[in-house]
């Protein structure tokens, strides 16, 4: 994986080439020579991010056989309004 670095003029002139980029890696975007922002492909920052993992993936449950037998109360109290007096 290869970073890219463009300025955000180029950016705002060419997006269709930053997003190419991103393809291959992140693309860091500068503004007046300094690092500003960094654009990265859905399934980078999904991996990143770890959003493409359900709950128990996040929990490192893999399986039933994995310890991860646990169950999950149910609450069977109904909401009830607030006292304020």
């Amino acid at each position: 994986m290869t970073s890219t670095t463009i300025s955000s003029r180029e950016f705002n002139q060419d997006l269709g080439h930053a997003k190419k980029a991103a393809q291959d890696g992140p693309v860091i975007i500068t503004d007046r020579g300094r690092p500003s922002h960094v654009l990265l492909s859905i399934e980078e920052y999904r991996r990143l991010t770890g959003a493409d993992k359900s709950i128990a993936e996040l929990l490192g449950i893999n399986g039933p056989d994995d310890g991860g037998d646990f169950e999950i109360p149910i609450c069977r109290e109904l909401a009830r309004a607030a006292d304020f007096s």
